[in-house]
């Protein structure tokens, strides 16, 4: 009996107390002996699984550059015969100035280059134009000489005819001739042949303003002469390259005058006579000349012939340019 309570008692307890779970089998593919990890270890791993990813991004970058630097200078490195350093031991063509030849014997046209690097093909030079043909300077007008004579106005106003200058013979004496004031002094007394006089006997009058040493004369009919044949006068007159116009007038006395007009460049010439075997006669010549400036307009008044032995010969009485 008392077995009886002792066996129902150990059933009703073993009834009671949770039976112990049998050992379960590990995962599968864990070590059965490594103990499970925490919440820190878990961090801890991760962390040291991002470290050697970043090492493996670096090393494949490390090594995606070094490909990249092989390429570009197995494109573009130098050539066989660009690695030849100087005598400096830098490479040649290194920071050579563009302009000036190289130590080493270079074209001194070779532009400056980076070391490593192969020098920009220079571009072909543009084919020059062909040259322009200068322009020659205009050629020079060739020279202009004209000679025309008229009757002498009762007159004459050398201020209004010889704008430019102007040279009036008599009044102050036979050497002493009167001129424009601040003219050109273009006009010049060469002289000539034979003794000069003067007299006042002209039928023509000439007035002037602004002379010097005479300042002015409302009208004189004095002039120059000389007697004889072959006596006579030189006058000349300077150029400055543009056309001018001389008045020149003069006269004669029982004589043949004649006027030879020539230009000191040589070229034209002219000549003109004037006649009266029995009085006086006057005239104005009108010469139109251009020549280089410088160049001068050469006049000679000669007696050619005399017709009496009382005096016969030319005279003059002024000349004006404009």
């Amino acid at each position: 009996m008392a077995d009886d309570d002792v066996t129902r008692a150990s059933i009703g307890g073993a009834h009671r107390q949770r039976p112990v779970a049998a050992a379960s089998s590990p995962p599968y593919g864990a070590d059965p002996a490594r103990p499970i990890p925490s919440r820190s270890d878990l961090r801890r791993s991760a962390r040291a699984r991002q470290r050697r990813r970043w090492a493996i991004h670096g090393l494949i970058a490390v090594v995606c550059a070094a490909a990249l630097v092989a390429y570009v200078n197995s494109e573009f490195g130098p050539g066989p015969d660009d690695g030849a350093a100087g005598r400096d031991g830098v490479p040649a063509g290194v920071n050579r100035p563009s302009g000036l030849p190289g130590a080493d014997g270079r074209d001194p046209g070779t532009a400056p280059v980076s070391p490593g690097l192969r020098p920009r093909q220079r571009p072909p030079s543009p084919t020059p134009a062909p040259p322009t043909p200068s322009q020659s300077a205009s050629p020079a007008a060739p020279p202009v000489l004209s000679v025309a004579r008229s009757d002498v106005p009762d007159e004459v106003d050398l201020s209004a005819v010889g704008s430019r200058d102007w040279v009036h013979w008599g009044l102050k004496g036979p050497d002493s001739p009167v001129r424009m004031r601040g003219g050109s002094g273009e006009i010049r007394d060469e002289g000539g042949t034979g003794e000069r006089d003067d007299w006042d006997v002209n039928q023509e009058t000439f007035r002037w303003r602004g002379g010097t040493p005479v300042e002015s004369s409302d009208g004189t009919p004095v002039g120059v002469y000389t007697c004889g044949a072959g006596s006579g006068f030189t006058l000349a007159v300077t150029g400055d390259g543009d056309l001018r116009t001389v008045h020149l007038y003069a006269g004669i006395w029982m004589a043949k005058g004649r006027l030879d007009a020539r230009l000191s460049t040589g070229g034209p010439t002219r000549t003109v006579r004037i006649e009266d075997p029995h009085t006086s006669q006057s005239a104005d010549f009108t010469i139109r000349f251009q020549v280089p400036p410088g160049a001068r307009l050469v006049l000679t008044w000669t007696a050619e012939e005399v017709f009496t032995e009382d005096c016969g010969g030319v005279g003059i009485q002024a000349l004006a340019l404009s």
